[in-house]
């Protein structure tokens, strides 16, 4: 894993060295404590945390404890109690709509989260607005290229068998 978070610093002091006004817009994730670069009306914040999932597993942390507070509550417990028996009523309804659910929207969103990140980024150094396309076609460009080395490429598989974020 060292071997990763080292090519991607010295990529970031590279990008540094080459564009140094950007360096205002590197801050430090507060989950992980990764350096990654963010938007310049971000410039300077110490509470925001990195597009690489810190983020992510966050937001559904914090959902997961409001759901939990708002269903232990009076109101809550009412609603609960109405949604768990609307369910029963229309239970054939309910199986159809979580098949739709279940097959029609994606689960994972880092990957879309991961692209704008980049797009914002690349946007910044290249100094013009990027297109997402643009973006998306040049990391399914480099996923796809084959690799001489015997190590491989660094990000076809990490090898650490994390699944949640740091």
């Amino acid at each position: 894993m060292r071997g990763y978070v080292a090519q991607y610093y010295w990529t970031v002091r590279s990008v540094l060295r080459d564009k140094p006004q950007l360096r205002k817009c590197l801050t430090r994730c507060k989950h992980c404590q990764i350096r990654f670069f963010t938007h310049p009306r971000n410039a300077g914040r110490r509470d925001l945390g990195c597009p690489f999932g810190c983020r992510q597993a966050h937001r559904k942390q914090s959902a997961k404890q409001r759901s939990l507070e708002f269903y232990r509550s009076d109101a809550g417990k009412i609603k609960k109690k109405y949604l768990n028996e609307r369910r029963s009523q229309r239970h054939h309804l309910a199986e159809s709509a979580s098949a739709e659910n279940r097959f029609g929207a994606p689960e994972d969103h880092e990957p879309a989260e991961i692209v704008r990140h980049l797009q914002m980024v690349i946007s910044f150094i290249e100094a013009c607005r990027i297109a997402w396309q643009q973006i998306h076609e040049l990391v399914t460009e480099i996923l796809r290229q084959r690799s001489i080395e015997i190590g491989g490429k660094l990000f076809y598989d990490t090898g650490c068998g994390q699944k949640t974020p740091p």
